[in-house]
Parts: structure tokens; C-alpha cells; sequence
């Protein structure tokens, strides 16, 4: 990225929090927090899923109260949002407030681009407008979709249309057009929470100008993010949080990969964090093979085979097809033309087909794909299992549920007050732990992982990169389709680049591959 980092003097404070403490029931979230961010800063926030990195954010955000605050003080003055419109709106002053990027969807699909832009704004918009502010009739959707073109131009997004419904984006785009609608606002602090995991490079791209745009105007960025590289790239200072504490602020001069790691964690880390063997190696047998797969511009003519014990990665930038595959080998979209066959030349159909044959699929866009975020942890897990713990597939007796439920919660270490609690409580490393225990619980033999490291830190990547390596020890067949290139060259025994919606390259596993030879191939 081209950036500008900061290197004067200390500048003024425009934001301060002092003694802030959250509480969820016994859970502390935050404990006597203290932060401070000067005008011109980008500050990182850096910890384990669970530290208290977006709560503190969330408040100072105006999504949610502290349940103690010594004091919290926007520009000098005393900073009281009452939610999040109020804090982007600067309480009432109508610009230069606080605005906020969370990590998970914040559109709404059933709606256009402009319309979610602007949602809660179109009165401005409408045929006629009265003296006293108020307005009725029919929205002028030219004047709508101009200003929202506007808008998204303003944010450097000029790819996506204002009229497109929000349904037919990927996930990336819905990302960038929640960037835009908060950069509409002109805020003076924007709070970045784990965007850049759901973007490809070139959205990332887009995403560090704006922040080098904030840094040269004198407001302020506070960057969350899982990726330490990256956060040590675009941030003038780094705070490290660590159950709901602040372990330690580092200075630019001072980052250490090894010490933040040890700050986070408490401890140093041991073991491989990537596979440590260098041999592709994968059975004979084919588990899942795609042939001539075309859909639309996405998909034209893809052809790959996945064998039993194989990493196969697929890699790419955005809209270069790599997403689209996996709905497509599990079943969720159909292709125009080709088809799917999983194990001896059984067609995969559907979706219910697929888990039939022993598939299981981990969205990149967990929390709409994956889960049911209002139900329980015991309801997202046990669903994909009855056959396992029901008494002939049909008489569910409550404490085999139980037991079924219970065993994944303990294998995958997942951090949660009992099988009950909702899945929307919890961190985005224990969500992810909970959508891998739905299909390893009931014994898939072929899983399609879409981005699974998205958000969740580097605790629990390295966890799950050992269950993965674990997995395909046992011959499972695993597809990881990954926008991060560490990821996909650390763990896969083979790799296929895609561009334009065609398969360009394959890579075989190598200690010589370097980011250099597959990058050159997704551009």
C-alpha cells in the first residue's frame, strides 16, 4: 500500500476514554480501560477473539453503554452518543463525528445500493419538500441513485452501481458500501472493525486510501485487525488488549512481531503455525471432482478434482470466481452447464444432496451462510448431526443431544458459558469454532472452507490450521479457498489461481514458492 506514516510530534487528543468497564452478567469484557487517540493517528487494536478490542469501539461508537465510565471526551468535550447515527452525526452537530465499520453485514439486502446509503435519509429525496423541513411523495430515484454514485466516488468505489440491489453483491462490495455510507458522513474518527478480512486485495487497497486520506487531514483512525503484518503496515501505534485489558501500547519504532504476539497471548507461542512439511501429499482417490463448470461471468469452464487427504487451495482477487466455486461444489448455486460429482460419480445436486454424500461447507459470510445467530450453540452444532446421536434418525433423546453437542464444544476449545448460550454472544473465533464442530461433528469427509480464518486471531488461526493439518492426516478432503497467500501457501498441497472466472495457474506445494511467483498470475 502507499501510505504516509505519521512521524511528528505528538498531536492533540481528539478522543479520551478513561476507567471505562463493561460487563456481560459475570463476563468482564472491559476492565478500567484507558485509551487515548491524538488527531492524525491511525491506532491499532490488536488481541485474541474476546478481549475487548470491538466493545470499547462499540461504545465509544455509541452502539452500546458502559456499565462504569470515569469519563469519555470527543474534541475536548464530554462524548455521550446515544447510538450509532447520533455519534456519526457528532450529537446533533451534523458532521466530524464518529463513525463505524463493524466486522460482520451491515446492509440490507432486500433494497438497492442508494437505498442503503441513504436508509433513514430518503425524505431528502422526495417530490416535494416543505419549509419546515418535512417531505412527501414519490422518491426521485434519479436524484437518489446520482447522489449515492456520488457518494460512492467520494469513498474511491466507482465499480459498483447505485442502482444494483443489494442481494445480487458479494460480500466484499456489501463491505465497501457500508464504508461509503459512513464516509458520506464526513466523521473526524472512523473506526475500521476487521473490514480488511472480508476484502480482497484490491478492496484493501481502497480501504488504506481512505485511511491515509484521514491521516493527512488530521482526523483519526482506530484499525482493528487479526492480521499482524497488516496492522503493523498501516498503524502509527498498536495497543494490545488481552481480557478485557490494556496489555501494552507499542510505538512504530518498537513493533516486534514475536513481542505483540507474546502480548496477545500471554505467553509465547510454540509449535508450527503453517504446515511445517514441504511435500504435496494426498491419496489417489478422488473425493469431489468439477467438470467444464460454467455460471455466467463467475464460472467459465472449471475443471478441478479434490482428492482424500488433500489441501487443495484456491486463491484470487475479488469477483474472480473463487467464492462462486464453493457455492457451486457444495450444491448452493447451480451451475448453467458442467456438473459436480462427489465420491464414485454421485451428481451433487443441492445442498441437502451434498450432506448426504459427507460434504460440509464454512461460508466466508459466516453469520448470514453458517449460522443461525439467534439459536442456541446446541441447535447450530446438533443440526447437521441427528443421525449421529438420533435413536433410528428420528427420536432425538435430549441428553444424546447433549452429549453430541457437549463433545465438539470441548474438542474445539470453544469459549462459551454452556451448550445454551446464544452463537450471536459469541466472539468471531468461537462462531467460527462452532460452524467447523457442525461438520466435523457429523463426520464430513469433504469440507469446502471459504475463508475460515476471517476474523477470528492468530490464537485460533494457529488451532485451526493444526485441525485442518489433523483432518487431512485422517484422508479427509479439504477445498480452502483463501484470499490471504500466507494461508493458502502455508497449508496446501496444491494450489489453483483463478482470474476473470478461469482457473490460470496450478502451484504445486514448495518451500520455494514465493508470493511473488503466484501474484503475478492474479493480476
Amino acid at each position: 500500500m502507499d501510505q504516509v506514516i505519521n512521524t511528528t510530534a505528538r498531536r492533540e487528543e481528539i478522543l479520551k476514554v478513561r476507567g471505562m468497564t463493561k460487563t456481560f452478567g459475570p463476563v468482564v469484557a472491559l476492565n478500567n480501560v484507558d485509551l487515548t487517540l491524538r488527531k492524525g493517528d491511525v491506532l491499532g487494536l490488536i488481541g485474541e477473539n474476546g478481549s475487548g478490542k470491538s466493545t470499547i469501539t462499540s461504545i465509544v461508537a455509541g452502539m452500546q453503554k458502559a456499565t462504569k465510565c470515569d469519563g469519555m471526551y470527543y474534541k475536548g468535550e464530554e462524548w455521550k452518543p446515544s447510538s450509532m447515527l447520533d455519534a456519526l452525526d457528532c450529537c446533533g452537530k451534523g458532521r466530524g463525528g464518529i463513525g463505524m465499520v463493524v466486522q460482520e453485514s451491515g446492509t440490507i439486502p432486500g433494497i438497492t445500493v442508494a437505498e442503503n446509503i441513504f436508509l433513514g435519509e430518503l425524505g431528502q429525496f422526495r417530490l416535494f419538500q416543505m419549509k419546515n423541513g418535512k417531505s412527501f411523495g414519490p422518491v426521485r430515484r434519479k436524484k437518489l441513485f446520482a447522489a449515492a454514485d456520488e457518494a460512492l466516488k467520494k469513498a474511491g468505489i466507482e465499480h459498483i452501481p447505485a442502482k444494483a440491489p443489494m442481494a445480487a453483491l458479494d460480500f466484499q462490495s456489501r463491505k465497501l458500501v457500508e464504508i461509503a455510507k459512513v464516509i458520506l458522513k464526513d466523521p473526524d474518527v472512523l473506526i475500521i472493525d476487521e473490514t480488511s478480512t472480508a476484502l480482497a486485495q484490491d478492496g484493501r487497497e481502497i480501504l488504506y486510501k481512505i485511511i491515509n486520506s484521514f491521516r493527512g487531514t488530521d482526523k483519526a483512525v482506530i484499525f482493528i485487525s487479526h492480521d499482524l503484518d497488516e496492522i503493523m503496515d498501516v498503524c502509527d501505534t498498536l495497543t494490545v488488549l488481552r481480557d478485557g485489558n490494556i496489555i501494552r501500547t507499542f510505538e512504530r519504532a518498537e513493533y516486534d512481531p514475536d513481542e505483540i504476539r507474546k502480548a496477545m497471548i500471554g505467553r509465547e507461542m510454540h509449535g508450527d503455525y503453517y504446515r511445517s512439511d514441504f511435500e504435496p501429499a494426498c491419496g489417489e482417490e478422488v473425493a469431489l471432482k468439477a467438470e467444464d463448470v460454467c455460471l455466467g461471468e463467475s464460472l467459465k469452464h472449471v475443471s478441478l478434482e479434490l482428492h482424500r487427504g488433500e489441501i487443495l487451495g484456491i486463491g484470487g482477487l475479488a469477483q474472480c470466481g473463487m467464492h462462486e466455486l464453493g457455492k457451486v461444489l457444495f450444491g448452493s448455486l447451480a451451475p448453467k452447464s458442467g456438473r459436480v460429482t462427489a465420491g464414485e460419480d454421485r451428481e451433487v445436486r443441492s445442498e441437502a444432496v451434498a450432506i448426504k454424500y459427507g460434504m460440509g461447507y464454512v461460508s466466508k459470510d459466516r453469520d448470514v451462510e453458517s449460522l443461525n445467530l439467534s439459536a442456541s450453540i446446541k441447535d447450530n452444532i446438533a443440526i447437521a448431526g441427528m443421525d449421529k446421536y438420533a435413536v433410528k434418525n428420528f427420536l432425538i433423546l435430549d441428553s444424546r443431544e447433549k452429549k453430541y453437542v457437549d463433545r465438539q464444544i470441548d474438542e474445539l476449545s470453544i469459549k462459551c458459558s454452556g451448550r445454551d448460550q446464544l452463537v450471536q454472544q459469541l466472539s468471531g473465533g468461537n462462531k467460527q469454532k462452532v460452524v467447523f464442530g457442525k461438520w466435523i461433528g457429523c463426520g464430513s469427509e469433504i469440507l469446502i472452507l471459504d475463508c475460515p480464518t476471517r476474523g477470528v486471531d492468530i490464537g485460533v488461526k494457529q488451532a485451526m490450521y493444526r485441525l485442518m493439518t489433523k483432518l487431512k492426516g485422517e484422508g479427509k478432503a479439504i477445498l480452502l479457498i483463501s484470499e490471504e497467500l500466507p494461508e493458502l501457501m502455508g497449508m496446501s498441497d496444491r494450489i489453483l489461481i483463478m482470474k476473470d472466472g478461469e482457473v490460470k495457474k496450478q502451484f504445486m506445494r514448495s518451500r520455494e514458492l514465493t508470493d511473488a511467483d503466484v501474484i503475478g498470475y492474479m493480476i
